[in-house]
């Protein structure tokens, strides 16, 4: 049976002048994505989908190179939309997320609700499902935030931050089956 692994971007370089959907990955980034290329998991891996953004399309672009695939970029893979608050100090980013993920039916300051983004990861995903190569597994690259709503979403819990990925730079991946979205395993680095 066919499985999906929601793969999200390793650390980016961040900067506060930039809108952060154009930030790319960083060294460390790089490296990591490297390290995963090599990874046994890939192997019947036949369809390629990324979020628009850059990071996931930084790292979107190095996997398709190694596994001969196009990434097939789709817009509704995005991060939750914060464009109303823009870049937040650390502190402050953190404050706000603890907010959108507490208080999923309310927009927080100017971010996209937390339900919706849900809704619009999981209909995404079903977007990709029904797009991929019935014959091989698929890796889609998006981000964090809404790879916890989309896990929270098949575990069948209330929208939670605990569901978050682990360690602070990003770079995990939780793998499904296509067939009953059942889960195989939750948050993994991608090296491992």
């Amino acid at each position: 049976m066919p499985v999906i692994r929601f793969i999200t971007h390793p650390e980016v370089v961040i900067d506060p002048g930039a809108p952060v959907p154009e930030w790319p990955l960083s060294a460390e980034g790089l490296r990591r994505t490297r390290l995963m290329l090599g990874q046994p998991w890939l192997a019947q891996t036949r369809s390629l989908f990324t979020s628009a953004e850059r990071k996931a399309r930084d790292m979107a672009d190095l996997l398709g190179a190694r596994l001969g695939l196009t990434p097939r970029i789709l817009e509704s893979l995005g991060e939750n939309d914060r464009s109303a608050t823009g870049y937040l100090p650390k502190a402050e980013f953190e404050q706000v997320a603890d907010a959108f993920f507490a208080a999923p039916d309310l927009s927080v300051r100017g971010w996209e609700r937390a339900r919706d983004a849900q809704r619009r990861i999981v209909a995404a995903v079903e977007q990709v499902i029904a797009m991929a190569a019935p014959d091989g597994d698929v890796a889609i690259i998006a981000h964090g935030g809404v790879g916890a709503l989309l896990l929270c979403h098949l575990k069948g819990v209330p929208i939670s931050r605990a569901e978050e990925q682990p360690g602070g730079g990003g770079g995990n991946l939780f793998a499904f089956d296509t067939e009953g979205r059942a889960l195989r395993h939750g948050w993994r680095p991608i090296e491992a």
